[in-house]
């Protein structure tokens, strides 16, 4: 039985209009499978159908062998076209004719529907549902009322589209609740963008003022470098003309030393044309006289009662030896004609040799400007190279670099106010100031604790701190903890037999606390010195009891205050409690021979010492040595044992760099006491038997310092020596003889 069956095109949407298009007609002629299976089909709910259309990605539903794909593509169940090798199939519903179909999109007519030729060549166009257009429509002409100039333009340009997911949610009620997780899920994530959009732009702004910061300071860079490179410029100029003068300078002189040199052969010639003609004259002035004498002789016969004859050949033999030394002479004048007197060469050799020396000095000054020109040249390079380097340094700090922390916040967080803050973060750095906000955070949580928790009875358990189970939190002040670790030090001091400092500190409480409360107690102080690292009793407190230092150094830096202030008040001969500077200075440098001036000049800054200070201005001595509530000390005790943890340190140093040994090589005693006399070689017997028993753990009285052959024997890991060391007072006995000359 064949019949016609009516499948609207697409399932239309609930705000479609009431006209539907007319539907197309399908002309089919199924098998009875296929009319069991399309009974099957119309009687399954709209949605059922729906969704087997949707897992079959828009394709037929119908999985029957002989059933073609659907002519018309992505389409409803109930609303296809079948066609089988080609060609229309006809399906036969298995409805009788003008029989009413449950289905209301499915009609049956009595007539059967023939597909015509040119139905059959339409093209496979697919048009747009008239819902679709709607909403593209309103989407259209929503966002063209937009005003895209605003900030907000991309989320003003968001809500048309909200809208017109919110009408798709609505219009279909089967997936509303999928759809509407869908949403909510996007509008959450948009508020959670939108709140850490919000949240970071209070940093853009951060970023942008520590830019213009960074901006400002380099620019001063830059200032400051160019006027020092127009300094050395200047300087550069001037060293030049310098030079230049210099040379003007030897140039005059050479000059001068021509000109002497040619007049003193000028001179040199004149001389020997005057000796020259003196002695001519001198020869004719003898001739004159010998011919004078001739005549008076020859008129006056009898005045000498000679023999004419005699005379006469007297006087030829004497010209004849005038002749002989008038050659003798003109020889010698010519063999010595060049010949000046010593006199002269030797004035003539001064002034040359005082010549020399100016030209020497001249010669040596131009050396060292022109020395200190490369030197200036080679600073000027490496000026540069500096700045290019600090520039570089610049950039990567202005990248990686994190903002300066404004303390300034810690007044109204700090209990006691801004008053107590300036007290606290007086003269510290940055760490100081971070160690001290943490002792206030870790004080208001320590109080905040009504009870600790036993730690147990392990091997690395301190003796006074083993109880298993809840101790209980006494809550004292840090001024009432201080005042408790004076009292343990004074009774310590006092007393004979030494016990360990563990022992002694809980014997201590005991005694003090009952044994009920002891143990409460010992656990209070102990959290309360580990908290409060900046306080130096307890700090100091806490590395004996923890085995950091041994008590001796605590004692014998005791001892040094006491017997400063003590030389003090010798010098205090009014005892008025006060002293000059210069008094000041003198007993530090007897106190501390081994300082060096820079660690004077420091300790005397820290009682207010300054370049415009006189040496008659006077010091309070008495208040140097005071505490605070809370067990401060002065600058002055801060900075003597800042020195000596400084020179304990360079000591160290010196040691391990004079031994040449690796951490964990081994170190004997022979050569640990070579080293030790090598760098100290004033230290008595006692300090290095001390030293050496310390190191190798050894009783003072039992180091073998005659049996060389033992201490070549014990031996001991130069880590663990050093720090045993580090632990005890190490410090230098006396000063290092210097090295001898090469």
């Amino acid at each position: 039985m064949a019949t016609d069956c009516i499948l609207p095109q697409r399932l239309q949407p609930a705000s479609a209009p009431k006209s539907w298009p007319a539907p197309r007609r399908v002309t089919v002629s199924p098998s009875q499978e296929q009319v069991h299976y399309l009974q099957e089909e119309l009687q399954r709910p709209r949605a059922l159908r729906n969704a087997g259309f949707l897992r079959n990605e828009g394709h037929c539903p119908c999985s029957y062998p002989c059933v073609a794909t659907c002519h018309h593509g992505l389409h409803t169940p109930v609303a296809r076209r079948f066609y089988l090798n080609g060609s229309p199939v006809q399906m036969t519903a298995g409805i009788e004719p003008n029989q009413e179909c449950k289905d209301p999109w499915v009609l049956v007519t009595s007539q059967p529907t023939i597909l015509c030729s040119s139905w059959q060549q339409q093209p496979l166009s697919i048009s747009k549902p008239r819902y679709l257009e709607q909403l593209e429509n309103y989407l259209r002409k929503e966002l063209l009322l937009l005003d895209l100039s605003t900030d907000s333009a991309q989320e003003l340009r968001l809500q048309p589209y909200r809208e017109i997911f919110e009408f798709f949610i609505e219009d279909f009620k089967t997936y509303k609740p999928l759809l509407s997780s869908i949403k909510n899920a996007y509008e959450v994530m948009l508020a959670h963008q939108r709140e850490k959009i919000r949240s970071l732009e209070p940093l853009k702004a951060k970023i942008v003022t520590v830019n213009e910061d960074c901006s400002e300071r380099i620019l001063a860079m830059r200032a400051e470098e160019r006027y020092e490179i127009s300094m050395l410029k200047k300087e550069k100029m001037n060293l030049l003309k310098l030079i230049d003068k210099k040379n003007e300078e030897k140039i005059s002189l050479q000059s001068e030393v021509a000109k002497l040199r040619k007049s003193l052969a000028e001179e040199y010639l004149r001389y020997l044309t005057e000796r020259d003609a003196r002695k001519i004259l001198i020869g004719d002035l003898n001739e004159l006289r010998y011919q004078r004498e001739d005549m008076s002789l020859a008129q006056n016969p009898g005045v000498w009662g000679e023999d004419p004859v005699k005379l006469t050949l007297a006087l030829k033999m004497t010209r004849q030896d005038l002749t002989r030394t008038q050659m003798e002479l003109n020889t010698m004048k010519a063999n010595f004609g060049d010949v000046v007197p010593r006199r002269d060469f030797e004035m003539q050799e001064k002034t040359n040799m005082e010549l020399q020396e100016q030209l020497e000095s001249l010669r040596s000054d131009y050396e060292e400007v022109r020395k200190e020109h490369e030197m200036l040249l080679q600073l000027h390079m490496s000026t540069l190279k500096e700045r290019d380097q600090f520039s570089t340094e610049l950039q990567e700090i202005q990248r990686t670099s994190t903002p300066r922390p404004d303390w300034t916040k810690c007044e109204s967080v700090i209990a006691g106010g801004p008053e107590r803050w300036l007290l606290l973060a007086e003269g510290k750095n940055s760490d100081q100031l971070v160690d001290v906000l943490l002792e206030e955070i870790g004080m208001g949580l320590l109080r905040e604790k009504d009870f600790f928790p036993g730690l147990g009875f392990g091997d690395s358990i301190p003796p006074f701190l083993r109880f298993d189970g809840p101790v209980k939190n006494k809550k004292p002040t840090k001024k009432e903890v201080i005042n408790i670790l004076k009292d343990a030090w004074k009774e310590r001091v006092a007393e004979e037999q030494k016990e360990s400092f563990p022992d002694f500190f809980f014997n201590f409480l005991e005694r003090r606390f009952g044994v009920n409360d002891a143990m409460a107690w010992a656990y209070t102080i102990f959290e309360n010195i580990k908290l409060f690292r900046s306080s130096e009793i307890m700090s100091q407190f806490y590395a004996v009891l923890m085995g950091k230092n041994l008590e001796s150094v605590y004692i014998n830096q005791r001892e040094t205050l006491s017997h400063l202030l003590k030389e003090f008040i010798s010098v205090d001969t009014q005892n008025e409690g006060l002293i000059t500077i210069e008094q000041f200075s003198t007993v530090l440098r007897t106190m501390f021979p081994l300082k060096k001036e820079e660690q004077i000049q420091e300790l005397m800054e820290a009682v207010g010492w300054g370049p415009d200070s006189s040496n008659t201005d006077t010091i309070n001595y008495q208040a140097l040595f005071t505490e605070d509530e809370e067990g401060q000390s002065e600058p002055l005790v801060q900075r003597l044992w800042e020195q000596y943890e400084d020179e304990k340190e360079e000591y160290l140093a010196e040691l391990k760099h004079e031994l040449g040994l690796e951490p964990l090589e081994e170190v004997t005693l022979l050569k640990m006491r070579a080293t030790l006399m090598n760098i100290d070689p004033t230290m008595d017997k006692h300090t290095l038997s001390t030293y050496l028993g310390q190191v190798y753990q050894i009783p003072a009285i039992d180091v073998p310092l005659e049996d060389e052959e033992r201490q070549g024997i014990i031996s001991i890991k130069v880590e663990t020596a050093f720090d045993r060391l580090k632990m005890a007072d190490t410090k230098r006995v006396g000063p290092r003889e210097p090295e001898p000359a090469s």
